[in-house]
């Protein structure tokens, strides 16, 4: 049976600066790109239909092809559909429409004179999505609050506490920028994506904390003790969550690929923040801070 085996780092012929450069860089890059974003929209990502109100419909198309099904579906609606997305091979198209376009009567109205076939109608008001996305964010928030308090508790030193509240707040950084260059839509879904991230973060960066502020041997042994361990829990999910995202994008289950697609980079970041940015920090308690 094969097996993987984390290899051992060589941290020693990287400086504190050079392990600490590439995670750092990446992080601004992505504060950029949602400064930017924020500059041009008003939003750091552009939020979904959850958040901004608006009609979805479930439609069957009858048509040749999928390039004739969305031009019919363009054409049966007065106003501009904000997405049309197939379900599948089949014959079936998920078609959303932000709240100031046209109302769900109207739009249900156009379909059934177009000759489609209603599966299903959603709809949500622009208040409602308002109110849901300021709650979805305070959750997001309150949860990173709550871990960032957790870990100094845990910890009690300033330095360690702040590598771990440094790295989980990169994790969720990252991701959101690449929503913004990828075109994924904030949602529900990707809301706990994002809170499913600050949990994966906080494991392997706790991990690695516990392993070398408060178990026997020397930092280095430590930190490849962690390594193996954390490393190998990481890229397991990271290959599920890969999994998922491209089976779901096969099947056009957008929301599944959005989420997968998030824990795919997510992790990813994980990955570099810890044992790159993390081990960093601990090094230079450890050898040159207040721990010496």
């Amino acid at each position: 049976m094969a097996r993987f085996e984390v290899p051992e780092v060589d941290y020693t012929r990287y400086s504190n600066r050079q392990l600490a450069a590439i995670p750092l860089a990446v992080l601004a890059a992505a504060l950029l790109v949602i400064g930017g974003s924020y500059a041009v929209t008003g939003a750091p990502v552009d939020p979904g239909l959850d958040f901004t109100g608006g009609t979805e419909l479930r439609i069957a198309v009858d048509a040749p092809n999928d390039a004739q099904a969305r031009e019919d579906i363009r054409s049966a609606f007065t106003a501009t559909p904000d997405s049309v997305q197939r379900v599948g091979a089949g014959d079936v198209y998920v078609v959303t429409f932000q709240s100031s376009e046209a109302s769900t009567d109207e739009l249900e109205a156009q379909a059934d004179d177009a000759g489609f076939d209603i599966r299903s109608i959603d709809s949500v008001s622009a208040n409602f999505g308002a109110d849901t996305q300021q709650l979805a964010l305070l959750g997001v928030g309150v949860a990173f609050a709550g871990m960032a308090a957790l870990v100094f508790a845990l910890f009690r030193t300033f330095v360690p506490s702040v590598a771990v509240v440094v790295s989980a707040f990169s994790d969720i950084v990252i991701p959101v920028a690449l929503m913004n260059l990828l075109g994924i839509e904030l949602s529900l879904g990707t809301v706990a994506a994002l809170l499913m991230l600050i949990g994966y973060s906080v494991d392997s960066d706790i991990l690695l904390n516990n392993s070398v502020l408060r178990r026997s041997g020397d930092f280095y042994e430590s930190t490849y003790r962690a390594m193996r361990t954390g490393v190998t829990m990481t890229l397991t999910s990271l290959a599920a969550m890969a999994v998922m995202a491209i089976v779901a994008s096969i099947f056009s289950i957008g929301l599944l690929a959005s989420i997968g697609t998030i824990l795919v980079f997510g992790l990813a970041a994980d990955l570099m923040n810890t044992y790159l940015l993390n081990v960093s920090l601990l090094r230079w308690y450890q050898f040159e801070g207040v721990a010496r």
